[in-house]
C-alpha cells in the first residue's frame, strides 16, 4: 500500500529537524568548550621579583622575621549574627501571623510570620550592630605579603618594623 504524500514530507521534514538540531547542539558545544578554554599568552610575563623596600624601609636591613606595615585602613562591617535577632524576631513575627486568621489559615499565617519574622530580625540584628575593623598589611623580608584584622585600631603606621605576637603586628624600635 503507498504512503500517502504528507507521510512521506512529514518524514523528511522530521528527518531533517533531526539533522538541523544535531548540528545547532554541535556548534553549542564547540561554542562552550572554546569559550572554558584558557586564552593563549603572546609572551609570559616574568615572575615579579620580591621587593627589596616598603615605604622607605630596606627589608634587608630588617630581622629575619620582622616585617614593614605598607598600608593600614579600616571598614565598618556588619556584625557577626547571633540568634537572638532571629529569635525575637520570629516570636513576634509568629504571635502577628497567630493573631490574623481563623483555622488552618492561622497556622500557615503563624509559620509564615515566624519565619519572615525571624529573617527581619536577624537583617534588623546586623544592621544595628556594626562594626569597626582595622586592617593592616605586613610586607616580610622574604617578600610575602599577609594582612591582619583586628576590631581596635593598631599601634603601627604605614612603614613600622613589625613582629608578629599573638597573631597581630607589634611595633620593634629599631
Amino acid at each position: 500500500m503507498p504512503q500517502p504524500a504528507f507521510a512521506k514530507t512529514a518524514a523528511i521534514s522530521i528527518a531533517d529537524a533531526r539533522q538541523r538540531l544535531l548540528a545547532m547542539a554541535a556548534t553549542l558545544t564547540a561554542a562552550v568548550v572554546l569559550a572554558a578554554a584558557p586564552h593563549a599568552r603572546a609572551a609570559a610575563k616574568p615572575p615579579e621579583a620580591a621587593p627589596r623596600e616598603v615605604r622607605g624601609v630596606r627589608l634587608d636591613s630588617i630581622c629575619s622575621v620582622c616585617g614593614v606595615v605598607s598600608e593600614v585602613r579600616s571598614e565598618t562591617r556588619d556584625a557577626p549574627p547571633d540568634a537572638k535577632g532571629a529569635v525575637a524576631g520570629a516570636v513576634i513575627g509568629g504571635l502577628a501571623g497567630h493573631g490574623m486568621g481563623g483555622g488552618s489559615g492561622r497556622t500557615a499565617l503563624t509559620v509564615l510570620g515566624a519565619v519572615g519574622g525571624g529573617v527581619a530580625g536577624n537583617t534588623i540584628e546586623k544592621k544595628m550592630r556594626r562594626v569597626t575593623v582595622w586592617t593592616t598589611t605586613v610586607v616580610f623580608k622574604d617578600g610575602t605579603l599577609r594582612s591582619y584584622d583586628r576590631d581596635s585600631s593598631p599601634n603601627a603606621a604605614p612603614g613600622d618594623v613589625v613582629v608578629i605576637a599573638d597573631g597581630h603586628p607589634v611595633r620593634v624600635e629599631r
